[in-house]
């Protein structure tokens, strides 16, 4: 496979032309074959795809010449593969009436902001060791939101079985979902909704404080543009000028965000 990959190399700098070697990923995740054809190649790009859904996924993991960890969705129709222009809409459910433990935030994949849905279900434990269970989410990082909502809020959910879900099977990995998945437990526990115009977005500390994302500006700007009105955000990541037909609340502090929810 070596051998095979570094003569195509030759071919295709020879003539000039672009090449696409197209291979499958081990049980690992990793893909077949050596490594060292990660590295004679400018690009690589993984597509990814559930079984039970429609949408594909290709997500940048190496170039050379550009931005990784774009992210490209196509729709897998009758004709064909066709280009999703609004991903965000994968993602956010369409409840008939507003819902308790689901909140709306805006992840950065790349350079594009995506609108996700976080839901959160807490449930009365029936065992002495309540369950944590988090899907498309950081399962330790759960477990960390958890205490710090108990120490700085005063919340406690030692009693309670906790789930989470990333709506659409999309994976978070960037800790600007913590200040989401936090008020989307606490909506769950009071059996109360959240507005349905409300994205919020944010790193939460160990100290309790709410910290700044990169391209908060953007993700804003996207939340406008799909009709949300209302957006709670640390304060470093506050615009200087207005975005027309949407609330700003700035916050330093989980407990203020906690507030910001009676």
């Amino acid at each position: 496979m070596r051998e095979c990959a570094a003569q195509l190399t030759r071919v295709a700098k020879s003539a000039g032309v672009t090449m696409i070697l197209v291979g499958h990923v081990t049980k690992e995740g990793a893909l077949a074959g050596p490594r060292v054809l990660e590295h004679i190649v400018d690009t690589v790009l993984y597509f990814e795809g559930d079984t039970h859904s429609s949408f594909r996924l290709i997500r940048a993991f190496k170039n050379r010449f550009g931005a990784v960890n774009e992210l490209g969705v196509f729709a897998m129709t009758e004709k064909g593969l066709r280009e999703v222009s609004n991903p965000s809409a994968l993602f956010l459910s369409q409840h008939g009436a507003q819902v308790a433990g689901s909140c709306v935030m805006v992840t950065q994949e790349g350079t594009r902001p995506l609108l996700v849905e976080i839901q959160a279900l807490l449930d009365e434990a029936h065992s002495p060791n309540p369950r944590r269970l988090s899907l498309g989410l950081e399962q330790n990082r759960l477990a960390m939101l958890l205490a710090v909502l108990h120490r700085h809020a005063g919340i406690a959910c030692f009693d309670q079985d906790v789930f989470i879900n990333a709506v659409g099977g999309v994976k978070i990995t960037e800790p600007g979902a913590d200040l989401a998945v936090l008020l989307a437990i606490v909506s769950s526990l009071r059996n109360k909704p959240l507005p349905e115009k409300l994205v919020v977005f944010g790193e939460v500390g160990l100290a309790g404080e709410v910290r700044p994302v990169q391209r908060g500006q953007e993700r804003l700007k996207e939340a406008a543009k799909l009709g949300f009105t209302q957006a709670i955000i640390p304060k470093a990541n506050a615009p200087k000028q207005k975005i027309a037909g949407m609330e700003i609340i700035a916050v330093e502090r989980v407990e203020e965000a906690v507030a910001k929810m009676r």
